[in-house]
């Protein structure tokens, strides 16, 4: 049995949903313990409880330890199944995450799977749905990964009911990434979404965004949309795309808060990547790890930032010794990435 500390390096969720995805696609029974040891709420949460159940159903798990604000978890999988699977996490808690926990697992299941989350799909600390779509899935499918994902309804916070929809293939041959030199900026792509408010708030996020990209020297477009929602909320995501890579970067609304300050968040967040030689963002840096583990040679990316998530993420990784990983740079810096599968 693999054992899992949950309280190493930053003690977060991530701990458990990696440790969950590498339990699954190698057949080893898990114990982590400390679960979110560092959250002011240690333990499981309904999104983190929602996500050990998924894995539990693809993988017709036994598991102990999958109560609300446990600590502690067993999971001995059997297999991975491919079906037809719906989860509800019942709060806003992110869909992003609890579909990344059992994405690459279920990419090596022999049949294609479909899969309808229910939660938060635009929420803080978690990718949001548009994010996954629109760039996240970009570099799967670079890799060889098969999925396609559509959005029902938007979740916000409080209310959450969002609905997502994802169809899973099975994987073809998965390529290394070799990412170092970004190239020249191309353009800036964009979209302002509103749900159940005024477009007049997608048309300020859109302008504030173009006023302040103005300089850039590149084409920049940006779309305005109504998203279906159960709830209130407002987003404005943008990605800029190089000739060899893209970085994506989102601002969310929340009640108080101006549609100009929606999109500086993202305008400063993408211009600080800019300032720097990174080629990928430092969100997706630790997200490509684990799908970059079943590659078939040796990956090399430069991050824009290394940051403690980045660092805690391939640590469990090694600790299941299916790759090896080496960063080059501090916290908080630039840093190269070399992603080494084992076996």
């Amino acid at each position: 049995m693999i054992k899992i500390d949950g309280s190493t390096g930053e003690g977060g969720g991530q701990i458990l949903r990696t440790s969950l995805s590498l339990s699954l696609v190698m057949g080893e029974p898990l114990r982590i313990t400390n679960i979110r040891a560092h959250r002011p709420k240690p333990g499981l949460r309904a999104q983190h409880l929602k996500a050990v159940e998924a894995a539990a159903v693809i993988g017709q798990a036994d598991v102990e330890g999958a109560s609300f604000g446990s600590r502690s978890v067993v999971f001995r999988p059997k297999d991975i199944f491919a079906g037809r699977y719906r989860f509800d996490i019942g709060t806003a808690g992110s869909t992003s995450l609890v579909l990344q926990t059992i994405f690459t697992p279920l990419s090596l299941a022999i049949a294609p799977s479909v899969i309808t989350i229910t939660g938060g799909t635009h929420v803080k600390w978690s990718p949001a749905f548009h994010y996954l779509n629109m760039h996240w899935l970009t570099f799967m499918h670079q890799i060889g990964y098969k999925s396609d994902l559509t959005l029902d309804l938007a979740g916000f916070f409080p209310k959450g009911g969002g609905r997502v929809r994802v169809q899973i293939q099975p994987r073809g041959t998965l390529s290394p990434l070799r990412l170092t030199q970004r190239g020249g900026l191309k353009q800036v792509r964009g979209l302002s979404a509103v749900s159940n408010l005024p477009m007049s708030i997608a048309d300020r996020q859109r302008r504030q965004a173009l006023r302040r990209l103005s300089g850039l020297g590149c084409p920049v477009e940006i779309e305005t949309i109504q998203m279906p929602s159960r709830g209130k909320g407002t987003m404005l995501m943008l990605i800029s795309i190089f000739e060899n890579c893209q970085a994506c970067y989102t601002g969310l609304g929340e009640r108080g808060k101006p549609a100009e300050r929606v999109a500086d968040e993202a305008v400063e967040a993408m211009l600080a990547f800019m300032s720097t030689e990174g080629v990928i963002d430092e969100y997706l840096a630790d997200q490509l790890l684990l799908p970059l583990t079943l590659a078939t040679g040796v990956s090399m990316f430069r991050t824009s930032k290394v940051t403690q998530h980045l660092l805690t993420n391939a640590a469990i990784i090694s600790a299941f010794a299916c790759a090896r990983i080496d960063i080059d740079g501090e916290i908080g810096e630039p840093g190269l990435v070399q992603v080494t599968p084992i076996g």
